[in-house]
């Protein structure tokens, strides 16, 4: 491959108050497209649409970094699927068109969104694959006539060694979300697979950054390509209060996350989370608690999600759980609360999520948690709002690692001490239970969290010895200390988070029989 990128860099804003002359007509797409674009309400091309679509048409090879939300699922599916509707002069095995994506989630929303805008034309077919589902369901879904395929790279890879997938006739690879790819570790199984398609392919490469490791990349996959950048929204609103927590672990989240929401001036809100299941997990365990709430995910078909945001604008929820790709382009009126109980992946998304909240003029509130290594990431977020994150903390709930435990410095804005009135959530019932964190005999048989009758014990007492490195919700192993939303088995001891048909007060972390959940390919 000869990599150099020739073309000149567009900058352009973002989507925010894009007023685009410029309408899909003017792209000369099939009929069967514009009818479907018509039907789903798009009116015009944002950005990144305005600039890739006619570049896909012409037959050039891409590098674009987009953030997510601007629009660049439709900027490559709509003018690869106008020329895949053109039947192919041979008789080919396997698809013309393969979309390599990090997570299942991400896989699921693109094959939604190919299946939208290909409904007119029913010659075309998308198939997805992905981690999680067993082989044989998947062997049957690639033996018949496909045209798009969406993967993740290590089920695909999978496939390809057992012989299921021929890429010889691809006309089209996309890389959505290269970095993030590339960060997880799977850089040489998207090398893999790129060998083993045609030279003659188109290559589009998406990415948030573009930093050596994905220029390094562009060099070995693609030819000639243009590089097209879209600044992000730095813009974060002066109506909306930003918080954030350090927290020592996961049980300390939800202690946080239950006080936080004790208090009258939460109306509704969402609260992000990394992980698929970790939705489900809060969901369940806020459900038991008696607040209203629903998780919305990758895991749930189209029908599904429009239902479940429709609960939430009719007010019949107050807290929706939700993953970034799952929660785009939300817009409530009413969210008074948005909370990021896991730091998003990439800066700009801290972004969108807050921007739930502070809709239409009003006031909101955003929280995030941290713990105290995240200290870089954190000023990342805000050198890029150009704004400092004040620190919270709840009376009785401190973490309880002081920042002199952590390097002497830290990158960026330097965090503002809290001043003034304390923030909601802060002013606890004094009561003759012990606070938080007190009395922390660790036992073997106990989780932190347990949820214990006895006289005089604190609400949340129990060790924080969650692993440094476990996030809410993921599929961790098993230890003497399981934590919250781990597969536990069931034993004499059962810790708060086993579901107990008997006991009459079932929690969040019962074993959930979903293979398919894992967010990683």
């Amino acid at each position: 491959m000869t990599g150099s990128i020739k073309a000149v860099t567009v900058f352009l804003s973002s989507c925010s108050g894009w007023i685009s002359l410029t309408t899909f007509v003017d792209f000369n797409l099939d009929e069967q497209l514009l009818r479907a674009l018509e039907e789903a309400g798009y009116e015009t091309p944002t950005p990144v649409q305005e600039e890739v679509i006619p570049k896909i048409l012409e037959g050039a090879d891409l590098i674009v970094s987009a953030q997510t939300g601007t629009g660049k699922t439709a900027a490559f599916l709509l003018p690869a699927l106008h020329a895949l509707k053109t039947p192919p002069q041979e008789k080919q095995r396997g698809p013309r068109m393969l979309i390599l994506v990090p997570t299942r989630e991400l896989a699921l929303q693109i094959t939604t969104a190919a299946e939208k805008y290909s409904k007119h034309l029913p010659m075309l077919k998308t198939v997805c694959v992905y981690g999680g589902v067993p082989y044989p369901l998947q062997k049957r879904m690639l033996s018949k006539k496909y045209d798009v395929l969406v993967a993740t790279p290590g089920r695909l890879i999978d496939h390809l060694e057992n012989g299921f997938i021929d890429l010889s006739a691809l006309e089209f690879l996309v890389l959505d979300e290269a970095d993030r790819m590339l960060d997880m570790g799977f850089i040489e199984a998207v090398e893999r697979i790129a060998e083993s398609t045609p030279s003659t392919r188109k290559t589009l490469l998406f990415s948030a950054t573009l930093d050596k490791k994905i220029k390094r990349l562009s060099r070995d996959l693609q030819n000639d390509p243009f590089e097209i950048q879209i600044k992000p929204d730095k813009t974060v609103q002066d109506n909306i209060e930003e918080r954030l927590y350090f927290t020592d672990g996961l049980d300390h989240k939800l202690a946080l996350i239950d006080q936080l929401l004790d208090d009258p001036k939460v109306g509704q809100a969402i609260i992000f989370t990394s992980t698929i299941s970790s939705t489900e997990d809060l969901s369940d365990h806020l459900s038991e608690k008696g607040i209203r709430s629903a998780a919305l995910n990758g895991d749930m078909n189209q029908r599904r999600r429009t239902f479940t945001i429709d609960k939430l604008r009719k007010g019949r929820i107050k807290i929706l759980v939700a993953t970034d790709v799952a929660a785009r382009g939300i817009d409530i009126a009413n969210l008074s609360h948005v909370i990021n109980l896991d730091l998003p992946f990439q800066s700009e998304d801290y972004i969108h999520r807050i921007g739930r909240t502070g809709r239409a003029g009003a006031t909101g509130i955003a929280i995030t948690f941290a713990r105290y290594r995240d200290r870089d990431k954190l000023s990342k977020i805000e050198r890029l709002t150009g704004k400092p994150l004040t620190v919270h903390t709840i009376e009785g709930l401190e973490p309880q690692k002081e920042r002199a435990t952590s390097p002497s410095r830290r990158k960026g804005k330097p965090f503002k001490k809290r001043s003034g009135p304390p923030s909601f959530g802060d002013k606890r019932k004094k009561t003759g239970s012990s606070s938080f964190g007190e009395n922390r005999k660790s036992s073997a048989n106990s989780s932190f969290g347990d949820k214990r009758k006895k006289a005089g014990s604190s609400f949340f007492d129990e060790s924080r010895k969650s692993s440094e490195n476990s996030s809410f919700g993921e599929n961790r192993k098993r230890s003497e200390n399981s934590s919250f939303g781990e597969n536990r088995k069931r034993s004499e001891n059962s810790s708060f988070g086993d579901k107990h048909k008997k006991a009459g007060s079932s929690s969040f972390g019962e074993k959930r029989k979903r293979a398919e959940n894992s967010s990683f390919g």
